[in-house]
């Protein structure tokens, strides 16, 4: 795979796939700018290289439907303020005559922004004769838009048959460097911390990590539903009931790979989440019945502790309870705070997980924060990506 540096971009058309899927308020003033600020070195370095830059990206699920409200316009009049000495220009559509003479008509250093690539439903389809389309005039294609690797859509993967050079952009080769140092060869021990409300959208990386990690540390509502399938009592904690075999077979896996799979030792209970309020700690099983768990406790916390400050490698993707409330957000605070302060290679993923990183004030202590929640745990479940493998 190719990078930004290894390709001479004067005087061509580069077709740039970003990720600027940016939250946006009732007024589409946008709430959060993440993105569009981690994808500015990689435009940066196209425009200042003589690039003729088109890019694309995709904003919200308008299901192939034109909707002003999930349209990139924003987005364009935000670039004109962070590029002052660029002319940034908003195209009326993604494809069509009117789209291709503007792509015509760019001058080195200028860049035309299409407009919300979801707009068609042949982006998710991956539709060749759209990719066609999306490709007509550009000379290279740089893919920047780690968070919607994992999609095998038209902008992100299709477009690569139509563009003869393709390379990644800065983003991504950070991505995919450090994503890489803990899926090919970890160094050890090497502790997976998994949280998060369901197994099942996890089911890859758990079956992954059962053959790289030394210890899985468990935690979140997903917790409960591996606790139901050694047949102990939850209460009325949160439980996938037609997830418990798959739950029982990895953790025999686990067990038959020599994994420590750990699973929290007590339980921070409430009667309702709207409660707010501790109603128990509790150690031992069944759990009281009119009960939920909602976050881990401190035999828990010190237990965790001992295994995440003696590991070499920490992957850790989603929250150890309901943090978003502050009666409940102990665990995955104090563990934040952990994983900071350890000797340890460390990658953060996952939208809730990241916000914990912020929330405990340690962002600044982790090795690498990974901007995409579902692409970063697909690229440690396979190895590797649709997207970055169109780069290949």
């Amino acid at each position: 795979m190719k990078f930004l540096q290894d390709i001479k971009v004067k005087g061509k058309a580069v077709f740039l796939r970003v990720d600027f899927n940016v939250p946006l308020d009732e007024n589409l003033k946008i709430r959060d700018e993440t993105r569009i600020q981690a994808s500015l070195p990689t435009i940066k370095y196209l425009l200042e290289n003589g690039a003729r830059l088109v890019v694309t990206s995709h904003l919200g699920r308008p299901k192939g439907q034109f909707n002003p409200k999930m349209s990139l316009k924003p987005v364009a009049e935000r670039l004109r303020e962070l590029l002052t000495e660029t002319t940034v220009i908003m195209a009326p559509d993604v494809i069509g005559p009117e789209v291709d003479q503007l792509k015509a008509n760019l001058k080195e250093g200028e860049l035309l922004l299409l407009e919300n690539v979801r707009f068609y439903k042949e982006e998710t389809d991956n539709d060749p004769g759209f990719s066609e389309k999306l490709a007509e005039g550009c000379q290279v294609f740089v893919n920047d838009a780690f968070g919607s690797c994992h999609r095998a859509h038209a902008s992100v993967v299709g477009v690569a048959a139509y563009i003869p050079e393709k390379a990644a952009g800065f983003l991504l080769q950070k991505e995919v460097e450090h994503l890489s140092r803990i899926t090919h060869n970890p160094e050890k021990p090497y502790v997976a911390i998994l949280g998060g409300a369901k197994i099942e959208d996890k089911i890859p990386v758990l079956e992954s990590l059962v053959n790289k990690a030394d210890v899985m540390l468990i935690g979140g509502a997903m917790a409960y539903t591996f606790i139901k399938a050694q047949g102990r009592g939850v209460g009325k904690s949160l439980v996938e009931e037609d997830k418990l075999e798959i739950a029982a077979s990895i953790m025999k896996k686990a067990e038959e790979k020599g994994v420590k799979f750990i699973l929290p030792l007590d339980h921070v209970l409430t009667s309702t989440i709207d409660s707010q309020e501790i109603a128990l700690v509790a150690d031992s099983y069944p759990l009281p019945e009119t009960l939920m768990a909602v976050d881990i406790g401190p035999k828990t916390i010190a237990e965790y502790e001992k295994y995440i400050k003696s590991a070499r490698t920490i992957f850790w993707n989603g929250p150890l309870g309901v943090f978003e409330v502050k009666a409940f957000s102990k665990g995955t605070v104090e563990i934040a705070r952990v994983v900071a302060d350890s000797a340890a290679f460390s990658v953060v993923g996952g939208g809730d997980s990241i916000a914990a990183i912020h929330q405990a004030g340690v962002a600044d202590r982790i090795s690498h924060i990974s901007t995409g929640g579902g692409a970063s745990l697909e690229y440690i479940a396979y190895g590797t990506l649709p997207g970055i493998e169109a780069l290949k």
